[in-house]
Parts: structure tokens; sequence; C-alpha cells
């Protein structure tokens, strides 16, 4: 099935694992002819997968000093720049495309090269929150539309929460008139009882054959990604109903107030959640768009701007068991990366990438809504691609449709578009998805062995979930 035509040119910045498995994707979907689309990227990573597929393939890194003018060169008037890359300031490119009159889509909001780890930077300076206040700067006025943070997540887990509001509002007699404003959506989330929100995700892919060796960091995804984002602060949406901030967390004092950091990387920062195949289990906090651009999205608030309800919401990743000695190694050296980087793709035996979100608080306790995806089917569905890669790539082509057919919108987050028709997109390259409510708690089996200092009276505090 063709989603959409596009008449205009396509740069595809970068070209690693989430470029080399999005192609296919495009050609498979977008109506465009193959010359029209080329690939600018930092290394010579994918040349021959992009020269099977006929498309054209240069090797141009680009800096604060040549990105101008080497995309000027490339994109005018109504084409589209699909932004795969890191160390390229997504500011930057942002307003280039505004300027010339191009569609964007990005998967992360990147700084420029350096940005996540600038000791010169406060580790408020260097958050998400402000890379997300960056580009929410540049929303006013009309313009090109610029899809920001659209892989799976951030990306795909927004409209996921969306689905599962609506699932949980039909479980328990609500209204399931779909909301036709983010206000409307807001006052959902509250009616429901919506207090937590996790991406909750357990990656259990595995290289049978190729284990983990010491001085290397394996992963399933970008291992430069990962390790920049791991060693940002842990970030997290505080809701209304935490009753203090944790010892070692700061509030911004700047931008939608949304949000609290951590003064500690989130790689080492661990917190309790549950996936319905894993059950419980301790996982990374690490620092994503979504945490804020949800809590911030549902943001209920009254007549004079007081903030009525919100719901904490931060990423609890449980990677592949390679990556979890990677990171384990990587913190050990003071976050000096090792010097062997391994991206899991061809020798990944078995496994699956265990993708939702679960909210929590409202009167059914604990619901999970999301992907399970196994490599197998990943493989089949589509080629250059692992489960967790698949669940990304598909984000991308969803965002880059929208775009297309809404090509003047302006800056627009996930939470801002149409969730169902981004999910019509996704379904049939998600594997299994699944919706299963649990009793599950912060709480459960908590004291049997150690005393623990924790909130009884309220299981949905932070605190709850830490793990100390």
């Amino acid at each position: 099935m063709k989603h959409a035509a596009f008449a205009g040119r396509l740069v595809m910045l970068g070209f690693g694992s989430i470029g080399q498995g999005v192609l296919p994707l495009i050609l498979r979907h977008i109506d465009m002819p193959k010359d029209r689309i080329e690939i600018v990227t930092s290394d010579d990573r994918g040349a021959g997968t992009a020269a099977e597929m006929g498309i054209k393939h240069t090797v141009l890194p680009l800096t604060r000093e040549n990105y101008e003018a080497e995309l000027r060169a490339r994109l005018s008037k109504d084409d589209f720049l699909c932004n795969l890359s890191v160390d390229v300031s997504s500011v930057a490119l942002i307003t280039l495309c505004r300027e010339i009159g191009a569609l964007y889509l990005d998967t992360c909001i990147e700084p420029w090269l350096g940005g996540y780890t600038d000791p010169s930077l406060s580790p408020s300076q260097r958050s998400n929150y402000a890379l997300r206040e960056s580009a929410l700067a540049l929303k006013t006025g009309a313009g090109p539309t610029a899809v920001t943070t659209h892989g799976a997540n951030p990306g795909l887990v927004s409209h996921f929460v969306k689905q599962a509001m609506l699932d949980v509002a039909r479980d328990t007699g609500h209204d399931t008139t779909v909301p036709a404003t983010r206000e409307a959506w807001a006052k959902l989330a509250a009616d429901l009882g919506v207090k937590v929100i996790h991406i909750a995700e357990r990656d259990t892919q595995v290289a049978a054959d190729r284990p983990k060796k010491r001085g290397e960091f394996v992963n399933t995804w970008s291992i430069d990604g990962f390790t920049g984002e791991g060693c940002q602060p842990a970030e997290l949406g505080w809701g209304s109903h935490e009753k203090a901030l944790p010892p070692d967390g700061k509030r911004h004092d700047f931008g939608c107030d949304a949000a609290i950091y951590l003064m500690r990387p989130g790689a080492s920062t661990r917190v309790r959640s549950w996936t319905p195949l894993e059950g419980p289990m301790h996982s990374f906090l690490i620092t994503h768009n979504e945490s804020i651009s949800l809590a911030d999205y549902y943001t209920l608030r009254d007549e004079k701007g007081a903030v009525l309800h919100r719901p904490t919401a931060h990423y609890a990743y449980h990677p592949c068991d390679d990556a979890v000695l990677s990171v384990h190694e990587f913190a050990g050296r003071n976050w000096e990366i090792q010097p062997e980087k391994r991206l899991m793709m061809e020798e990944i035996t078995s496994g699956m990438d265990e993708l939702g979100v679960l909210l929590m608080g409202h009167k059914k306790g604990a619901y999970w809504y999301g992907s399970r995806l196994t490599v197998e089917e990943a493989r089949i569905l589509a080629p250059h691609n692992n489960a967790t890669s698949l669940q990304v790539c598909v984000a991308v082509l969803a965002g880059m449709v929208y775009a297309i057919e809404h090509p003047n919108e302006g800056v627009l987050e996930a939470d801002e578009l149409d969730h169902a028709r981004a999910l019509e997109i996704c379904f049939p390259y998600l594997g299994e998805m699944a919706g299963v409510y649990s009793d599950w708690t912060p709480l459960q089996d908590r004291g049997a062995l150690f005393p623990e200092d924790v909130d009884t009276d309220c299981p949905w505090q932070f605190k709850n979930f830490r793990v100390v």
C-alpha cells in the first residue's frame, strides 16, 4: 500500500541502523522516484545497502560551518529533510528548513557535537528539557511541517498512550468519545485518575554465538544515541500527586515546569517497572523527550493557569542483556565509551522487544499497552531490521506520511499528531499488539528482607518506584 505520494526531493541525513531500516519502508509505502532521494551521512556505513536499492549515498559529515551551504544545495521548497543523524543540531536544521520551505522530521532533538556532555553547561542546560524548549521556541508562526522526536520512543509511544487511555475509559465505564483537543485529552487523563505513565520496555534479543566481550559496547540500536542520552541527567515529568522532590531532584528555572531532573546520569539511575511478559523489573531511567512532552501535554489547568492534574511520566528501559553489561562497564570507565562498538543486527539469534506504555493509578490499577515484536517477525516484515529498529523505523514512516499529508502545520510533537492515523500505518509492523491489566505496584514484595522507606498510603509516589 502506498500511504502517500511525494513529488519533492528527499534528503536522508544519517544512515546508521535506523536509516538503513527505514529506507525500504519509504520505498515501499511512499510513491516517489528513487532518483529524488539522497543519503548524506558522516561515514560509509550502509553504502552497500544504498547501492543495492539504487539510492545515492554521499559521505559528508555536517558541521556548524558547512551544514547550511551543503543542505541549501540539496533542498528547496516542498522538499523533505529526514534527520536520522547524531551530533547535528536539530534546531539549526529546523530553522533552515523553515527558511527554505522544506518538510522535516527527526527522532530526537540533537545538539551539536559535545552538547550532551559539555562541562561548561549546567545539568539543566544540557537536559532534554532544555533541548525541547529550544525546539518549541520555533513553534511561533506558520511554516512547513516539522515533526520532532518521532521514532518509537519518543514518538510511537505517545500514540500508544492515547489508545491505552481510550481502552481504560472503555473498561471503566467512562465516555469513550475521542477527545478533539489537548485540553480534552488532559481532562480525560485526570478523570481516569492516571497518575503515572511509564514507557516500559524490555528487550530480550540475544546473539547466542557472539556474546559481549570486554572493552566492547553492544546494543540493538544506536550506541552513540544510547550513550549520549545515558550521560544526560535522568529526567522525568513530575506529577501533581507527588508529595516531595527526590533529595537529588531539581526543577528548571525556565520553560513549562512540567519536569524535573536528578543530579545523576540516567544510565546509573534505576526504577521499578513492569511489562506483561517480563513481570517486575529494574529498569534504567534514561532521559527521553516523551517523559517531558507527555507530562506537559496531559497537564490540566484551571482558568488562571494553576495545575489541577499532571501525571508523572518517564522511561523505564531494560535493554538487552549485553547492553546492560555494556552500561555497567561504561559506568566503571567513568563514562568513557569502550574502544569497540558493535550494533547487533544479523547476529541476533532470538528474542523480542516488548515496548509499551504502563498507565497507573486508575480504577483498574495498572494497564500496559504496546508492541511485542520478535526478531524473527521483524526480519520477515522488513529487510535490514531487528525488533528494536523496526519499531523505530515504522514510526519514522508514519511521521513522514503525516508531514506529507499536512505540510503547513509548523513544529509538531508526536502528542499533537493524529494517533489513529499513525497507528494505522504502524500496526502491520509491530507484531502482536497487547493490552494487559495488572495489580502490580512498586510496593509488591517490598520490605520482606530489609525495611524500606516507602509510602504505603500512595503506591504511585516516585520514591516507591526508585531503586536506591
